[in-house]
């Protein structure tokens, strides 16, 4: 049997940062931590259901494509949620549509795009910070920046 457990979450004015383990099981326990936060933010279920899919992607992309770490932080905002996910990887993501994903990968960025993520990438000290924003009230901009 797999025992998992959580890791510590650092607190913040507005939000939450927690350190996840290289594993498997990173995406589940990142999707727990952002369900259980934004629960007690008052969040909509829509609203969750599409934050735990941003973590997922965006989790899951650091075990694809980073050899260490990565780090979840979840800040709310008045009218948005940004869930920001840094890893070691200095490479870049691009957005893929159409023939340039394949069935290996390739579509996440733009499903996110497409579900109204407005997606920020910048470059750290140690690799790289997605950040998707989320506009609770159904209305972001769509893109993604640099």
């Amino acid at each position: 049997m797999t025992t998992i457990a959580t890791p510590p979450v650092h607190r913040t004015g507005t939000g939450h940062r927690v350190v996840l383990a290289r594993s498997r099981h990173a995406p589940a326990v990142a999707r727990r931590i952002t369900a259980r936060w934004l629960a007690t933010r008052g969040v909509s279920s829509g609203s969750v259901s599409d934050a735990l899919l941003v973590v997922s992607e965006l989790v899951t992309n650091t075990l694809r494509h980073s050899s260490g770490i990565c780090t979840l932080t979840l800040t709310a905002h008045a009218t948005t949620v940004c869930i920001t996910v840094a890893d070691t990887s200095t490479q870049l993501p691009r957005m893929r549509s159409g023939s340039a994903a394949n069935e290996d990968g390739g579509r996440g960025l733009a499903l996110l795009h497409d579900m109204g993520a407005r997606l920020t990438v910048t470059r750290t000290p140690w690799g790289k910070a997605v950040k998707a924003t989320l506009d609770l009230r159904g209305e972001a901009p769509h893109g993604i920046t640099e």
